[in-house]
């Protein structure tokens, strides 16, 4: 008999370990991958921002599925108590633009293996099998099957993330077993994920990646988000940091609904980038129009910049008129991409959806329909935006569960 059985070696998972050993439980870990910390040690491009150094009412604004049942979560264990814990644990942190911490070694091997030695140290039993079956008797959870073995536990924590990047073991397993001892999962949506377009020069611009660019996701004329960063053009559409942060905005896909603007000059003001093009003209006046804004934009833009801006591409310079150079500059500023579907879920970072939360107690992780049963991390329908937030909000959960099971 365990005091504690864990179902997930992910971030949630392993700090609820270390946070229930801490407190004296015998703790049993099931993963069942070979790792712990698979998905961990991908997160941030490999480099894993553990949380965003901002206040909790930041964090709030930064959840746009269920923030209010976090708050008590959060009380409990806040970016603060996040980057101590790890610091304490031999991982110096530092804090970049936008308040995202990081490891100083830009390395997320650094965090999962933090967790892991800690883990060691504490007596926590890790067991590589998948958790097929949750034990219950009298409305109340008595421990698990896994491997065709029964195991009994006072308490069962479900932490085994998602349904995004399979390949990492989140394969909905916790979604599986909730349904199965009467729990209800909300619809699963991809979120953080590449956009897909219809628009056919996207593909042409494949492998074109824009930087210091401001991307504006538009539904109709209302404006969701806006963001200066980085993106990609890709087979499909697009990519990139600020594309998946922009994903995470868009509820109800539907074609034709949501656009995309790209301003390629945001340093520039409107009448600055006139003067700009004026310039570029001037030196070129003798020119074909796409010759004259070769300096301007990055060589795969240009035939899908003079394509789009109506200007015959041999139009010589000094024929532009006011009107089709304002036009251009126009362009420029709010450059289009329509989106018509998101990729596909395992290509998602997180996903959207998940246990109701309805059926959790925000209070104390704990199920309000089985006692015994705790929930924390990707598997509980609540998520944030890119920079740190859905981290937290798994060491968050995940404490929170620890410190009452």
């Amino acid at each position: 008999m365990t005091d504690v059985i864990i179902i997930g070696g992910g971030a949630a998972g392993c700090l609820a370990a270390v946070q229930a050993a801490r407190y004296g439980k015998s703790v049993l870990l099931f993963e069942k991958n070979d790792h712990l910390g698979r998905k961990l040690r991908i997160t941030g491009k490999g480099r894993c921002n553990v949380t965003n150094n901002s206040p909790t009412e930041e964090h709030m604004k930064n959840i746009p599925v269920n923030p209010r049942f976090l708050y008590s979560a959060f009380s409990n264990f806040d970016s603060q108590d996040v980057m101590d814990f790890f610091e304490e644990l031999g991982v110096p942190l530092k804090t970049e633009r936008g308040n995202r911490v990081f490891p100083v070694s830009d390395n997320a091997n650094d965090i999962a293996d933090a967790l892991a030695r800690e883990m060691k140290k504490l007596g926590v039993k890790v067991v590589n099998r998948r958790v097929t079956k949750l034990l219950t008797e009298n409305g109340a959870v008595t421990g698990v099957r896994a491997g065709g073995e029964d195991h009994s536990a006072s308490a069962v924590l479900i932490a085994c993330g998602g349904r995004s990047y399979p390949n990492t073991g989140s394969t909905g397993d916790g979604y599986t077993l909730a349904e199965s001892v009467g729990h209800t999962v909300t619809e699963l949506k991809p979120s953080l994920v590449p956009l897909v377009s219809p628009d056919k020069y996207c593909s042409e611009l494949m492998g074109l990646s824009l930087r210091n660019v401001t991307l504006k996701l538009m539904d109709g004329e209302k404006l969701l988000y806006s963001e200066l960063g980085e993106m990609l053009f890709t087979h499909f559409g697009v990519s990139g940091p600020l594309v998946l942060s922009a994903s995470s905005h868009i509820r109800d896909m539907m074609p034709n609904r949501y656009r995309l603007m790209i301003d390629l000059k945001p340093a520039l003001s409107a009448e600055q980038l006139d003067a700009r093009i004026q310039r570029d003209f001037a030196e070129n006046l003798n020119r074909d129009f796409s010759n004259g804004i070769r300096k301007l934009l990055p060589a795969k833009l240009v035939p899908v910049a003079v394509k789009l801006s109506g200007i015959p591409s041999e139009q010589k310079v000094n024929s532009i008129t006011k009107e089709q150079r304002r036009k251009f500059g126009e362009l420029i500023k709010a450059f289009p991409v329509r989106i018509s579907a998101f990729r596909p879920l395992d290509e998602a970072i997180v996903t959207s959806g998940g246990i109701s939360t309805k059926e959790i107690n925000p209070k104390t992780m704990e199920s309000k329909i089985v006692n015994g049963l705790y929930f924390a991390g990707e598997v509980i329908d609540v998520d944030a935006y890119t920079g740190g937030f859905n981290l937290q909000i798994a060491f968050s959960t995940a404490y929170t569960a620890a410190i009452n099971m």
